[in-house]
């Protein structure tokens, strides 16, 4: 029989910007995240690159009428909700630019596009001044540090300038500025990005990243932002948005081609997608553990099961046990079902040992004592302790980057001698779900054997 159909409608992002033949910046990189955000990615190419992880080769910018002719064939057609603007290539490109995001009523970001990554230059000189009507125009403009100079003649080395500089982009005309960090003090070990409105100045940091692979994350932060606005956001909503996905983007960037790499513009979109995968892997380890009965292991507090999705950032982003396995008559029992963000001590402790080791991705937390220490010592790897510093907010996350930094290698435990009082806890940890059970039931195995 025919099937009847059952449409959708996504908002619709115009991305105006060139193609990068490298897939990691560029239109390319726009059309993933718009579509990674759930919008529908329309596009105006204005240049064609012969580009890759490496540098840029060449480029040829389109003649102004077919980049026109782009702008109209999607504008006459589809009801756009925002409009991105990445590289423009010449001063003719940006005026055209200009005068269609001026005609339209739908939030433009432009992203002032000049210099690549790579360092190969994306903007003719002469068409910087040309720049300044199209930021006038601007919903908001996201340069980084070197755009931000040339578009303001401020060179934000500091938050305080990237701050004077997003307040001169506002007077120029644009609704907001958010200037990027990325390329401020990169001796800190945190990016600062400035937002400034007319209203307000609001700064966002997050850690450093240790890479080079950020091709294309100019692209991805301004058209994620973009497909925020275009879902109805405010810009403040949407810049933190924006701001969230590009830490986690680059992070877990994607390690392809000679050079650097690209940030992964679907982080976010494939995070989720393995939430039901993580939170079955954990029910799997619950389930394992009743069966076997690893009541002996069972601390005072109980123990829970945690499982990180492959990018998780967040205990939200862990599948436990809500309430914990405790000890009963009958044996270990869950007193809850599995659901994420139920676990926050394992899964601190988890998030800080996928700092040192990204692949990560399953814990759980035992008693321990002699027994058990002598059970731990005989699995495949080394075994770290801790002792936690009372007068330290980040007591787990540095407890565990001295115990990663005490052994050779990932340890198999990680053994925290005083987080919940005086009672000391083993945390087994493992990146598959068969590797903690197998790991877990030989410690039991152990133990049992001793007594």
């Amino acid at each position: 029989m025919t099937r009847q159909e059952a449409s959708v409608s996504p908002p619709v992002v115009l991305a105006i910007a060139g193609s990068d033949s490298g897939g990691g910046a560029g239109i390319q990189a726009d059309l993933k995240t718009i579509e990674a955000g759930g919008a529908f990615g329309t596009t105006a190419i204005t240049s064609v690159t012969a580009q890759n992880t490496t540098g840029v080769e060449s480029t040829h910018v389109l003649p102004t009428g077919e980049i026109d002719a782009q702008c109209d064939a999607v504008l006459s057609d589809f009801d756009v909700a925002a409009v991105k603007t990445g590289m423009l290539a010449t001063a003719d490109v940006v005026e055209l630019v200009t005068d269609r995001v001026r005609e339209t009523a739908a939030p433009a970001v432009v992203d002032p596009v000049m210099v690549a990554a790579s360092g190969d230059r994306l903007l003719a000189s002469e068409a910087e001044s040309a720049y300044e009507d199209l930021v006038a125009e601007a919903t908001l403009v996201t340069p980084n540090a070197d755009e931000a100079a040339v578009l303001t003649g401020i060179d934000p080395d500091s938050e305080a300038e990237a701050r004077e500089a997003g307040e001169r982009l506002v007077e120029m005309g644009a609704d907001a500025a958010l200037v990027k960090g990325g390329h401020i003090d990169g001796a800190s070990d945190d990016v600062v990005d400035v937002l400034v409105t007319g209203d307000d100045v609001e700064t966002f940091r997050h850690p450093r990243v240790d890479t080079d692979a950020t091709h294309g994350s100019g692209c991805t932060l301004s058209s994620a932002v973009a497909t925020r606005l275009a879902h109805g956001d405010d810009i403040e909503t949407a810049v933190a948005s924006g701001i969230d996905l590009l830490a986690r983007a680059v992070r877990y960037n994607l390690d392809v081609g000679e050079g650097p790499g690209a940030v992964h513009h679907a982080v976010e979109l494939r995070d989720r997608a393995a939430r039901d995968d993580t939170a079955e892997a954990v029910e799997g380890v619950v389930r394992a553990f009743v069966d076997r009965n690893v009541g002996p292991l069972v601390p005072e507090v109980g123990t829970n099961v945690a499982g990180a999705t492959p990018y998780a950032e967040r205990p939200d982003e862990t599948a436990a046990v809500e309430g914990r396995i405790t000890r009963t008559r009958s044996g270990a029992e869950p007193t809850r079902g599995v659901r994420f963000g139920a676990s926050t001590h394992v899964a601190r402790l988890l998030l800080a040992a996928r700092e040192h080791d990204p692949d990560l991705r399953f814990a759980a937390n035992l008693r321990y004592d002699d027994a058990v220490a002598a059970a731990l010592a005989d699995l495949d790897g080394p075994v770290a302790e801790f002792d936690p510093a009372d007068d330290r907010a980040d007591s787990v996350e540095w407890g565990v980057g001295t115990a990663f930094d005490a052994v050779d290698g990932t340890p198999v435990a990680v053994v925290d001698r005083g987080s919940y009082g005086s009672e000391p806890i083993a945390f087994v940890l493992a990146r598959a779900p068969d590797a903690l059970v197998d790991r877990t039931l030989a410690t039991l195995e152990a133990v049992e054997a001793e007594d």
